[in-house]
């Protein structure tokens, strides 16, 4: 599709002259993801300051049936955040400011395009904490870790993106600003209407800004990486460390072997925590008030732990220099796959009881079909969780092995539905899984969902061709 040039006229108009690109080279790194796996296409960037110019652009855009896209930092790994057809860019990036923050009524309100890093750095200095954390927290965007309802590392902890949000400043596809930006804990006025945007990638209406729950700083964090047999071990030890520090754990991770050794040969200043192999690893923190012993407390956990055969060795971060290069390991897991050839990427989520079986049965067959694929599972097993990242074979041909990810995908996603999970935990459904998802849920579900945005974007002209299965 091409954009008529007295919309675009008009566009450029309402975003100021400041506000708008039709430079191909300023427009290029919004049209491709960072695994390069999306390339998409548009002449018109927009870049609004404000609420109202948003306002002004959706009004013109659903009267004159202009699709648009709407964009975070563009770290979404499903293709959500692209136009695929020449649509109309809309970046939020120019909408970075921190409106109010509320230290004693522990809330902030923050516009869409705020760095995630930002919002931590505010809360920091008012002596807040904002817990959302990701590994591209640094380039990330608040309105887009609502849009996909982000997860993160302290999910376990304090839920996932939709827990940390008390209202929302949403426009909606015809241009009306929908006011739901309170920061109230108790508000029981009827429907949640902030809900049915979190998560919804921009399909129902676009983000301009969020009132976010902030909490105390943590007194005390201690983290630990230990390893461990299998992952029926790592079950077992969340629910013993659980229950030792009385529900304070904020962040259990999954780690195999295959992966640390791909962050330690391809990832500069890192180092194996441990000084011999294990076939997986847990890292874990907790945290706590200031004056507990959590240190001692996890110590003690641990030492029970291997005792009970569950760990066969661990150690405790002695400080935030070594705390940090923990979670480094964590955080370059993906990173590190790419000298290692291409990659099959599932973000699933299961029953924590179940996941190793799935880990075992999923494995199984992946290898079947693809002999010499090297699976390479991790993440966030505290909360249910997991990344299963399938590698080329050593040595294999990375084209001939990408282009079987639809049949790869089928295998696992099909084995994710018998245990009773999900095809997406954290990363939505973008273009990659929107067709996918008619498979995995019921024809009422969906239904319903397309009601939604027939109701909230009747034109069809918010992120088309995303979320939402085709029309046959």
């Amino acid at each position: 599709m091409s954009i008529a040039p007295t919309i675009a006229v008009k566009l450029k108009e309402i975003a100021g002259p400041h506000g708008f690109s039709e430079d191909p080279a300023e427009i290029a790194p919004h049209l491709e993801e960072w695994r390069s796996k999306y390339h998409g296409h548009s002449t018109l960037l927009l870049k609004p300051s404000h609420t109202e110019q948003v306002s002004q652009i959706l009004a013109l855009c659903n009267e004159s049936n202009t699709p648009i896209v709407p964009q975070g930092g563009n770290t979404g790994l499903v293709g959500g955040q692209i136009p695929f057809h020449g649509e109309v860019l809309l970046s939020l990036a120019r909408m970075n400011r921190i409106r109010t923050v509320d230290a004693h009524g522990m809330s902030l309100i923050a516009e869409a395009g705020v760095i995630l890093a930002d919002v931590q750095r505010t809360a920091e200095d008012a002596g807040r904490y904002f817990p959302l954390s990701l590994a591209a927290e640094g380039s990330c965007t608040i309105g887009g870790n609502l849009s996909t309802n982000a997860g993160g590392v302290n999910v376990l902890r304090y839920g996932n993106t939709r827990e940390l949000v008390l209202g929302l400043e949403v426009v909606l596809a015809d241009g009306r600003v929908l006011n739901l930006l309170r920061t109230l804990r108790k508000d029981n006025t009827g429907y949640d209407l902030k809900q049915l945007f979190i998560g919804a990638e921009g399909t129902l209406g676009v983000i301009t800004a969020a009132a976010l729950k902030l909490f105390p700083v943590p007194g005390i964090r201690t983290t630990a990486f230990a390893a461990i047999t299998d992952p029926e071990a790592a079950v077992a030890l969340l629910s013993h460390l659980q229950d030792e520090t009385g529900g304070l754990i904020s962040a259990f991770e999954l780690i195999p072997r295959i992966g640390l050794e791909f962050v330690l040969a391809h990832m500069p200043q890192t180092a194996d925590p441990l000084s011999a192999p294990s076939p997986w690893y847990v890292l874990t923190e907790a945290a706590g008030p200031r004056g507990m012993d959590m240190h001692g407390v996890i110590e003690a956990s641990l030492a029970a732990a291997m005792e009970a055969g569950l760990v066969r060795d661990a150690t405790i971060a002695q400080n935030e220099t070594q705390r940090a290069q923990f979670w480094r390991l964590r955080e370059s897991l993906s990173e590190s796959q790419k000298p290692e050839g291409g990659s099959i990427k599932h973000d699933v989520s299961l029953p924590i009881a179940r996941i190793p079986e799935f880990l075992a049965r999923a494995s199984a067959a992946v290898i079947a079909k693809v002999p010499g694929a090297r699976p390479v599972p991790f993440g966030h097993i505290g909360d249910g969780n997991i990344h299963f990242n399938i590698s080329v074979p050593k040595g294999g041909d990375n084209a001939a092995f990408l282009a079987q990810w639809e049949t790869v995908n089928r295998i696992v996603h099909d084995i994710v539905r018998e245990f009773g999970g999900s095809i997406s935990a954290e990363h939505g459904l973008g273009v990659m899984k929107h067709n996918e998802i008619a498979r995995y849920k019921g024809a009422d579900e969906i239904a319903v969902m397309q009601a939604l945005k027939r109701t909230l974007d009747p034109r069809n002209i918010l992120n088309p061709g995303k979320v939402l299965p085709d029309s046959d």
